[in-house]
């Protein structure tokens, strides 16, 4: 399998812990999804087929190096309460079945209006992230890594990379050669207990727009400042939600 390997940094960051709920509280280092998110909004492909999705691949996040000391930053947002409507809905708007209704920032119920909301992000975070395709049944995989390869060394993206919340956009550099680029990750040994592992069940050949959410859990540690990703049909992944 071809391991891609990209380094990835920005200004802010936010991981967010899912048992915080509503006030964001970063994980101190990026979490295998959203460094698949990363590489997806580089790269990423499949046929659709109605409200159904055939992936043609997916990406295995491996190694995750931490070249900057996590550091944390308090921010104060106003968010707007209201949230977007399921996608049955949303395909009626784009069909134009139905007419659009906004989410109102100046509202003055308890489901819309702004409110003010704390985050605990990090701040100047960089990463050396490796991954490789796992190709569904039937895909070259060589196709696959080539198409891949050729966008991210032209920088090319489907929509900007960011480091967990859009507003905290991404910047990339593929590496070619890690023995030419080498990296000095950070000095730090740290058990960071359970780390989210994704919220889609990977596995799955066919996506469909009504699946709920499958929810998996890693034990995730920092030795020398690189955190080792299992792969996620390792046991070491703990599935909370079968789908």
């Amino acid at each position: 399998m071809t391991t891609h390997t990209l380094e990835v940094w920005g200004d802010l960051a936010c991981f967010t812990r899912p048992e915080m709920k509503v006030e964001r509280f970063s994980y101190p280092v990026i979490t295998p999804s959203a460094a698949r998110g990363i590489f997806d909004a580089i790269y990423w492909d499949g046929k659709r087929e109605g409200s159904r999705i055939r992936p043609y691949f997916h990406w295995q996040i491996t190694r995750v190096e931490v070249l900057e000391m996590p550091r944390y930053i308090a921010l104060r947002r106003n968010e707007v309460k209201g949230i977007v409507p399921g996608t049955a809905k949303l395909n009626k708007w784009i069909s134009g079945a139905e007419t659009p209704e906004p989410l109102w920032a100046d509202g003055n119920d308890e489901t819309t209006g702004r409110t003010q909301r704390q985050t605990m992000a990090l701040k100047n975070v960089r990463y050396r992230l490796h991954a490789r395709i796992v190709p569904k049944s039937g895909n070259d995989p060589a196709k696959l890594n080539a198409c891949f390869e050729r966008r991210a060394k032209h920088g090319k993206c489907f929509q900007q990379p960011y480091f967990g919340c859009r507003e905290f956009p991404a910047f990339f550099e593929y590496i070619e050669d890690t023995q030419a680029q080498p990296a000095t990750p950070i000095a730090l040994d740290q058990n960071l207990g359970l780390m989210l592992y994704d919220v889609f069940d990977l596995r799955r050949e066919v996506i469909d727009d009504k699946d709920r959410p499958s929810i998996s859990l890693f034990d995730a540690k920092l030795v020398g400042g690189v955190m080792d990703i299992p792969a996620y049909s390792d046991a070491a992944v703990k599935k909370l939600q079968e789908a």
